[in-house]
């Protein structure tokens, strides 16, 4: 199992092809007011290394040009930027009292059974992750779970259909 204490002093390099990535997206804000930025390229720091690490965080205040604690506050704020290794895929199952009224603790129960790791941990082979979230807006198809990092929505789970799904990954990797 990957262990965030593995991989948190992991050196941060951006690319210069992230770089001028940030260059554009700082761009379309005022002079002064590069602080805007930081959700977006935040969003390009997850999706290059999977995840928004300390280190990364500190790279990113440098280059805003913000106190680090600026951009600690902002993505630990939102949970869609992961602040610990994820799998590849990360299956985020709605939590919220209508899914749980049609089995959504069921299907957490049967993603950890199937997948072997806890809420929050990594498979071995690193390719799932799972998680509880908050409301996912379709209270009519419910349970449901969203597989990032595309974000895709799946309804009316069963434990057939979270296999069929967790089968359809493996084979997609």
């Amino acid at each position: 199992m990957l262990r965030v204490e593995d991989t948190v002093q992991t050196p941060v390099e951006f690319s210069p092809e992230l770089l001028n990535k940030f260059a554009d997206i700082v761009s379309r804000y005022p002079e002064g007011k590069q602080k805007s930025a930081l959700l977006p390229i935040l969003h390009l720091v997850q999706a290059e290394f999977g995840w928004v690490s300390p280190l990364a965080m500190d790279k990113v205040a440098e280059y805003l040009k913000l106190e680090h604690i600026e951009v600690y506050e902002v993505a630990s704020f939102y949970s869609m930027y992961f602040l610990r290794p994820q799998g590849k895929y990360v299956l985020e199952v709605c939590r919220t009292g209508p899914c749980c009224l049609v089995g959504a603790e069921k299907i957490m129960d049967h993603i950890e059974q199937a997948l072997g790791v806890k809420e929050g941990e990594v498979t071995p082979d690193g390719l799932f992750s799972w998680r509880g979230v908050e409301c996912l807006a379709a209270c009519g198809f419910a349970p449901v779970l969203q597989i990032g990092p595309e974000y895709t929505f799946y309804e009316k789970l069963t434990n057939d259909s979270v296999d069929k799904l967790l089968s359809d990954l493996r084979e997609k990797r």
